[in-house]
């Protein structure tokens, strides 16, 4: 991990334990669990969000005043509208993405839940999701969270990744590995 990349990730590790801490005493995980997916959505969905998250050129007033109006149009709760405040007035919404990131572990870890980063061909309906969450559940033992994302590359099949652990059931891996195996032997 680079310098940068260690510095910003204690910088939102810190912002995002207060935030889950303060919502925690005051009885709003899941005001913050709900804030957090419709902040992830919004820096996903939005390159300009993206932009005036990530880019220096904007000041801390404008910074303050387009972080505030975001939070105000999304109707998020007063704990994550004050932190996302603090944040512009100390110059650190560049943090944001990784915030999010670690407070989605936090959530996930007080709730018993495990995260599993889903990539499929086409978008899972919610019978195929509600079944891939089950058998993982059934092979891990905690209620799973699915974070499904569509990769048209993959051709058929599914690559799961849950913690360290990876399944690539893909077309796209059954077919470079025979690619392999043809080589080898011609």
């Amino acid at each position: 991990m680079s310098e940068t990349a260690s510095i910003s990730s204690s910088i939102a590790g810190r912002y995002a334990l207060a935030v889950f801490e303060l919502a925690k005493d005051e009885g709003k995980l899941a005001a913050l669990e709900a804030d957090t997916d419709a902040l992830s959505a919004a820096v996903d969905a939005s390159e300009d969000l993206r932009a005036m998250v990530g880019s220096p050129i904007y000041s801390r007033d404008q910074q303050l005043a387009a972080i505030t109006a975001v939070a105000e149009a999304m109707g998020l709760d007063g704990t994550t509208k004050n932190t996302l405040a603090l944040m512009a007035s100390k110059r650190r919404l560049f943090v944001l993405p990784q915030l999010l990131a670690a407070l989605r572990a936090m959530i996930a870890e007080e709730k018993g839940e495990v995260t599993a980063e889903v990539t499929s061909a086409t978008a899972l309906n919610e019978a195929q999701a509600s079944a891939v969450a089950e058998m993982l559940k059934s092979r891990f033992g905690k209620d799973i969270k699915l974070n499904s994302t569509v990769d048209e590359s993959l051709i058929g099949g599914l690559i799961v990744k849950v913690g360290s652990k990876m399944i690539d059931t893909s077309v796209r891996a059954k077919l470079a590995s025979l690619q392999n195996a043809m080589k080898e032997v011609g």
